[in-house]
């Protein structure tokens, strides 16, 4: 065993040399005596050691924080409600098995300010098979119970379990809460009975009542009960407002999906086709789509600028239409801008800057753009000879999605790890035992109960004194930053995979011939067996920062309701400065892993390389990099709107051939999002390996022009295409001629 880190370090370093000399010997042995061989196979040796041996150490403790939640945490705490005894809603092999929805004694309790700071309505909670469905108060069942028995039976399954006495005195009923004095029709939300609100003609109704007795002797509004219902849910749904409007529109949602979903399938496999289409057309005629990428644009918004002209020509003649936007202000109605002529001028006006902008941008930047579609034409001939890198992203996908699931789990494990905690719930504001943790089994024979009428110790939260227990909180920011480490290294290990692949295409002088042998395979192999210190260490300064930004919006979102403007103020810049620099250290550790890809240094030598040489070629990195991305990026938009478009004509009924197939929709923009989103999304990700194909052989490009002269001895080994536009030539090693005979 080691006895520190230090030995751990020293066996690893001697395990790395090693490998390092056999390596070497291997790659003599393949350069066979030749001057020039593949870079991508010299001299590979682990890189930033201690980094490696920390990241490992970081695994394993992480392994034992999810074992550790694993043992005293219980999901079951999340995913069932609990009532006022600390009971699981719903859970099988208990006596509330068939009672998975968690029922309110008094909904109106709720509507108490102190549900926001306590997280817990003052009323007793009971697990029931199903909600109330009608107006009762216990007054009238009693009642009613003396006429017909069945008021009862209906009435006692929102009783506490176990009382059985309907002609107990409804004072002593009510004191001891055995049971609720009233019931409203409701409807499950959440695992949680809350009133069916209906609004009919404009008015809120319960059941078509506005009003109800509430068991008291009085009679009350359901303004009252929504009230309730609204804070409760603002403590179960984290403070979200209209929380009744979002209901109903999330219910609508979810029946568009439901109809739809077949369509939408289809939709993504037509955006997927496209993509691969594409793919391969790029693979053959990288020019011609890139003008037919460029010339459909301008088309299209030069058909928008008709467009606009046209409608805004037909409304200028119309009664009404020449109203300004200033006029009627703020319209929740976006059609209703769509009838005045400005609204089609500013739209017309609009794509003309536009329009001018991008035939500026071509006009100027014309050799430039060559160069670029020679760098896609050379990452298409990549992409050709290792079309095993159209299929590393599911790899990526794969890791990213066991260390999500990872996360979730070990963070459900740890919210849910405790015993459960009672504490004193009261109505009275003076009640100075409120908050205070309390027993229920000797509750009832304290001086709680009388010193604060109404009072009850009913279940909290699940928690804990131990050490384990006080730094829960700590344990959950560790398991965040953990797995934001992972996540950026998975990204870094995709990364200078697919660059060490590209990099022996590129540093091949005879394509393919010279191009080893699953180079995939191997750029795989070489990062995780030397490289894996140095992907670790860039992966970590980018979580770092990533934290500090989560915490950033968490303060934010906390300090919304602070008045003091320096401190908004001060987060404001605080939120934008990292923002920028996690963006900047995306990019300088995409350009370090391509480094270390090709040379095999460590990650500061190699940042530190690639940021000089991108310093050196500030104006091709400016424009040939931005242009190659711009040109990807419309690709992916031509991919989504194309689709976009033909979702856009089927779900509102414009194509003849299949009008009857069409699902009828409460909203045509849900399917219509989801489709133009998930084919971003599919194209995003085809278009993200030639991303890093372009990449890899910009910087390659830049090292052959620095390091290579075109000379015998050092050759270019750019491709025909790139040294016909910058005008190079390599030169053949004259013949030796024979010496003759004296």
């Amino acid at each position: 065993m080691w006895t520190s880190a230090r030995d751990a370090i020293h066996v690893h370093s001697f395990i790395c040399n090693h490998i390092n000399k056999r390596h070497a010997r291997t790659a003599r042995r393949r350069c066979n005596g030749k001057e020039k061989c593949n870079s991508s196979f010299i001299l590979w040796g682990c890189t930033d050691v201690l980094c490696c041996v920390i990241f490992v150490i970081v695994i394993l403790g992480y392994v034992v924080l999810g074992t550790v939640a694993w043992m005293h945490g219980d999901p079951r705490k999340v995913v069932y409600p609990t009532d006022s005894y600390g009971q699981f809603c719903g859970q099988r092999d208990t006596p509330n098995a068939n009672k998975a929805i968690l029922f309110y004694f008094n909904i109106l309790q709720c509507a108490n300010p102190t549900v926001l700071i306590n997280l817990q309505c003052p009323t007793t909670q009971l697990c029931v098979s199903k909600c109330p469905d009608r107006f009762a108060t216990y007054i009238d069942m009693q009642y009613n119970y003396r006429r017909n028995k069945t008021y009862w039976e209906y009435y006692k399954q929102f009783c506490k379990p176990g009382f059985n006495n309907p002609d107990k005195p409804v004072s002593q009923v009510l004191r001891d809460e055995d049971c609720p004095s009233m019931i409203v029709p409701s409807r499950p939300f959440l695992q949680r009975c809350f009133p069916d609100f209906i609004t009919r003609n404009g008015m809120l109704t319960v059941a078509n009542q506005t009003s109800f007795k509430d068991g008291h002797g009085k009679t009350r509004s359901v303004i009252d009960l929504r009230d309730a219902a609204k804070q409760e849910r603002k403590v179960l749904s984290g403070g979200i407002t209209s929380l009744l409007d979002a209901k109903e529109i999330g219910i609508k949602i979810f029946e568009d999906y439901a109809s739809s979903w077949f369509w939408i399938l289809i939709g993504l496999v037509i955006s997927m086709l496209v993509s691969l289409i594409f793919i391969l057309l790029l693979r053959f005629t990288a020019g011609v789509l890139f003008y037919m990428v460029i010339f459909g644009v301008i088309a299209a918004v030069g058909y928008g600028i008709w467009h606009c002209y046209w409608e805004y020509s037909s409304l200028k003649g119309k009664p009404d239409s020449d109203i300004t936007i200033s006029d009627i202000g703020f319209q929740t109605d976006f059609r209703v801008y769509l009838q005045l002529s400005q609204t089609w001028f500013i739209f017309m006006i609009s794509l003309a800057v536009i329009e001018a902008f991008i035939i500026l941008v071509l006009i100027f930047l014309r050799n430039r753009v060559r160069i670029a579609i020679a760098l896609l034409k050379e990452g298409s001939k990549a992409i050709g000879c290792i079309m095993s890198t159209l299929f590393y992203p599911i790899i990526t996908f794969l890791l990213l999605s066991l260390c999500i699931a990872y996360w979730a789990v070990t963070a459900v494990f740890l919210a849910s790890s405790g015993d459960a905690v009672y504490k004193v719930m009261s109505t009275l504001p003076d009640c100075k035992y409120t908050n205070l943790t309390c027993d229920p089994e000797t509750f009832s024979q304290s001086n709680v109960t009388k010193l604060c009428p109404g009072s009850q110790c009913t279940f909290a939260f699940y928690g804990g004194e131990s050490l384990y227990h006080r730094y829960i909180f700590v344990l959950q920011l560790c398991n965040l930053l953990v797995f934001l480490w992972l996540v950026n290294f998975t990204i870094a290990l995709g990364q200078c995979t697919l660059a060490g692949a590209f990099a022996s295409y590129y540093w091949a002088l005879r394509k393919p011939e010279d191009i080893p042998p699953c180079p995939l395979a191997s750029s795989f192999g070489r990062a995780l067996r030397y490289h894996t210190g140095s992907l670790a260490f860039g992966a970590l300064i980018l979580s770092i920062v990533q934290f500090i930004r989560i915490i950033l919006e968490y303060l934010d979102h906390k300090l919304k309701g602070a008045h003091n403007a320096f401190t908004r103020f001060l987060l404001c810049c605080l939120k934008c400065c990292f923002w920028c620099l996690e963006h900047f250290i995306k990019f300088m550790n995409r350009n370090a892993y391509i480094m270390i890809s090709i040379y095999g240094k460590n990650f500061c030598a190699s940042a530190r390389d690639a940021f000089f040489l991108l310093m050196r070629n500030v104006m091709r990195v400016a424009v040939l990099d931005k242009v190659t991305d711009f040109l990807l990026f419309l690709g992916k938009l031509l991919i989504s709107g194309s689709v976009g478009v033909l979702a856009f004509f089927f779900f509102t009924r414009q194509i003849p051939v299949i009008q009857e197939e069409v699902p009828s929709l409460n909203y045509h923009w849900v399917p219509l999002l989801t489709v133009i989103f998930g084919s971003y999304m599919i194209a995003h990700g085809f278009f993200n390996v030639y991303a890093m194909c372009v990449d890899t052989l910009f910087l390659c490009f830049l090292l052959d022009l620095e390091k290579n002269n075109g000379s015998a001895t050092r050759p270019y080994y750019m491709g025909s295409s790139l040294r016909a536009i910058l005008n190079k030539k390599n030169h053949k090693r004259p013949k030796e001629k024979k010496k003759g005979r004296k």
